[in-house]
């Protein structure tokens, strides 16, 4: 059985008032060139006017008068989660054939108002873009809040993405309805230490292969070759590091690469080497954390520590003392029902019954909560924060 997160949802979706492009829009259009949106994230602006993007984490903020706001992407770009002002985020579809405007609010005071959107899944797929804000008739933006000074970039597969994890059940497959970014440890622990993430992530990527991928690799498909990309699957423009230099980067991959008894061990460990060393040629400055994903066990979560630990370990004899390992707990030694109990800075789910496991064995939302109260305490004491 499948369940979206939070039951409003579906009523969410029911009275978001959503239109085709072809129906006269009336108000303020604001496009996606104004000074005073706010972009968080790999994005291509080629197309000043549809910049586009993949990678889930990808953030539109904006700082604007008067009393409705709505969002204009283009049709078929996927799922968000909103936030306007303090209140509750609530996800928000683009799902339709011919659907690229949603109403994210009405009748809100008069005065000043903050919006914060994110998009919540893998988009390479989808190929979405975000083509403008609609305000009031008379209202405009303001200049948007400083972001955060503590910047941290995730270097992820699907446990980073948040694939399945609002299902309840490992024998769902993968869904875009079902995987929200928004809810990943990487984006709790994000807002827990207050700071700013970018997000490099793909569901099935590893270092030298794929899940399920050949024994000797598959070099067209792995992180070391979309992480040069401002979007997945896109080689049209190489991301330019110096947009984004962050403080800290932690990488989670390795439970691809030893996926399905088909791997080799070797070539695992010289891909890992090559991958750290490609990090840090970006990021001369940050400190790099290479993270142990919580779904291997037995044999393979051995393996990717023992590794791991070589590699930190081999960085700092060669002269980089700024590589660091962190283990999460394996997703089969979480106790269960511990979340209210565990996660103690950070608003637990109003359900107390969810499962460890969302869609095809991957870690649920209640787990995503605990890895990011494990991350969050490390990172508070590595960076100081």
């Amino acid at each position: 059985m499948k369940r979206t997160l939070f039951a409003c949802y579906a009523l969410c979706t029911a009275l978001l008032a959503c239109a085709s492009t072809t129906l006269p829009l009336r108000g303020n259009f604001v496009k996606p060139t104004d000074k005073n949106i706010q972009y968080v994230g790999r994005i291509c602006f080629d197309n000043p006017e549809r910049p586009r993007f993949t990678f889930p984490g990808t953030q539109i903020n904006a700082h604007f008068t008067g009393t409705s706001l709505r969002l204009i992407a283009k049709p078929k770009s996927g799922y968000f989660m909103a936030q306007i002002d303090q209140g509750e985020p609530f996800k928000v579809a683009f799902m339709g054939e011919r659907d690229s405007v949603v109403t994210l609010a009405t009748a809100l005071p008069q005065g000043e108002h903050e919006v914060r959107l994110m998009y919540v899944i893998e988009g390479y797929d989808l190929k979405p873009s975000f083509w403008g804000f609609l305000l009031d008739s008379g209202a405009q933006l303001l200049p948007p809040p400083a972001l955060s000074s503590k910047t941290i970039e995730f270097i992820g597969n699907s446990i980073t993405c948040g694939y399945g994890n609002e299902s309840m059940t490992p024998a769902d497959h993968f869904e875009y309805e079902t995987e929200n970014h928004y809810y990943s440890y990487a984006q709790i622990a994000s807002r827990l230490l207050g700071a700013q993430a970018y997000v490099v992530a793909r569901s099935g990527i590893g270092v030298y292969r794929c899940y399920g991928g050949a024994k000797e690799g598959t070099p067209e498909n792995v992180m070391t070759t979309e992480y040069e990309y401002t979007n997945l699957y896109d080689r049209s423009e190489r991301w330019d590091f110096s947009r984004y230099q962050p403080q800290v980067v932690c990488i989670n991959l390795g439970t691809n690469d030893l996926s399905t008894n088909n791997y080799d061990v070797k070539l695992f460990q010289q891909a890992y080497y090559r991958f750290v060393s490609q990090v840090r040629s970006h990021n001369p400055q940050a400190k790099i954390v290479l993270l142990c994903g919580s779904m291997l066990s037995g044999k393979e979560l051995e393996i990717c520590r023992q590794v791991l630990d070589e590699v930190a370990q081999d960085a700092k004899k060669n002269g980089d003392q700024q590589v660091y390992r962190f283990d999460f707990t394996p997703i089969v030694s979480t106790p269960q029902n511990t979340l209210n109990e565990t996660v103690t800075s950070y608003s637990a789910p109003s359900e107390r019954d969810w499962p460890k496991y969302g869609a095809d064995w991957h870690p649920s939302f209640w787990q995503h909560h605990l890895m990011a109260n494990e991350l969050t305490a490390y990172l508070q004491k590595l960076m100081n924060w």
